[in-house]
């Protein structure tokens, strides 16, 4: 290895000894967006109904968040959900782990590790009660827009 390529080698105790510190403050980087609000924006914009968000930290170890929200009937209910798996994937570059009962449009469940997104038919989730059954869970409040 000759002098050409040994150039920036630092050796023990030749370190360069900063003599300024460099005191500007540094730009706050912006905050990043919680996956759930990109989730309820999306199901929002589809004319979702009911839009309920429950924080199950420390309840369970499976999920962090529930985002439920009920659509009209099956049409809406896979639009509400195609909407929140576009806008995650475009805003979180998240897509979910599984997606189930998307074809049958009554409940469907989209897996996003730490979030659970569930879209329900009103009949459906009167029947299925999650409120009631995680009534332990955090209700987090939605921001407005």
């Amino acid at each position: 290895m000759g002098p050409a390529r040994e150039a920036g080698v630092v050796r023990y105790l030749q370190e360069r000894v900063l003599t300024k510190a460099h005191l500007e403050a540094t730009a706050a980087l912006p905050a990043a967006i919680p996956t759930w609000t990109i989730a309820v924006r999306a199901a929002e914009s589809k004319k979702a109904t009911d839009i309920k968000v429950l924080d199950l930290t420390g309840i369970t170890s499976f999920a962090d968040y529930f985002v439920l929200c009920s659509g009209s009937n099956q049409r809406q209910i896979q639009a509400i959900a195609d909407e929140v798996t576009l806008q995650l994937k475009h805003q979180a570059s998240e897509l979910p782990m599984s997606l189930e009962g998307y074809e049958q449009g009554e409940w469907v469940l989209a897996d996003y590790g730490d979030m659970l997104v569930h879209v329900f038919s009103v009949k459906a989730r009167a029947y299925y009660d999650l409120e009631r059954l995680w009534r332990n869970a955090k209700p987090v409040e939605i921001p407005p827009e």
